[in-house]
């Protein structure tokens, strides 16, 4: 696989995440710099707790770094209002969790329908849609079964079609497979992988997983706050 195009819809410049704990601070990483072209699917590999995560959080405006910048598209992400960050959000960011976050009282096709019902769009338009992206991951059948009488693999899939439906420019996936067996974790990257292809995403996957990295475009290691390139094929799978 390629990347579609080498225009940088993401650029990290200067980044660093620092903690108090007490009297002393923590660095979590520091002065991590990096581009992402449109159309890449980019691994971010490290140990537990190397930062991967709160990365992902300081990329989508769900957290802020103690300092750098970062740019999507003409969007300078840290500079924006809690509504502003909302509303970047909402139009350029889907975001899938190692856990779900399904809303269990409500059925597959309420949960994937929430943000086209929280942009103000109608409940027939919103559950349109909804039907359609749960065709696109294989469950439009299951449209109407709570979270709770669905499989791992099923809900995980459920909350990739919600990611989706605001057709974001970016996918920013935390561990998508980790609480998957083998096999259902397969599946839901093949499935992260065609859906990456067929809808021209820039997608940044933090995964503990070498096999799956390996088959990235581009491999990011996370280690003892720096950051590094590394050739996906160097990768053990």
């Amino acid at each position: 696989m390629h990347p579609i195009t080498q225009d940088p819809l993401l650029r990290v410049e200067g980044l660093t995440k620092k903690f108090r704990s007490g009297e002393a601070e923590l660095v979590l990483f520091e002065n991590l710099s990096f581009h992402v072209s449109k159309g890449t699917m980019l691994a971010i590999v490290g140990q537990s707790g190397a930062g991967k995560s709160t990365l992902l959080h300081i990329l989508a405006a769900l957290d802020r770094p103690s300092a750098g910048q970062v740019y999507c598209g003409s969007s300078h992400v840290n500079a924006l209002s809690e509504e502003g960050a909302a509303e970047f959000r909402n139009r350029e960011i889907g975001y899938v969790w190692q856990s779900h976050y399904l809303l269990p009282e409500f059925t597959a096709l309420e949960n994937v329908a929430m943000p086209l019902l929280s942009r103000g769009q109608s409940l027939s338009e919103s559950e349109h849609e909804a039907s359609r992206w749960l065709r696109e991951v294989g469950l439009e059948a299951r449209g109407h079964h709570r979270s709770g009488e669905l499989s791992g693999g099923e809900q995980q899939r459920v909350s990739l079609a919600r990611a989706l439906i605001t057709q974001p420019r970016v996918l920013l996936a935390d561990e998508p497979t980790g609480d998957l067996d083998g096999r259902t974790g397969e599946l839901v990257f093949e499935l992260v992988a065609r859906l990456h292809r067929e809808h021209q995403l820039t997608s940044l996957i933090a995964t503990h997983n070498l096999a799956f990295a390996r088959r990235c475009h581009r491999v990011l290691r996370l280690d003892q706050g720096k950051i590094e390139e590394v050739a996906p094929a160097s990768l053990l799978a």
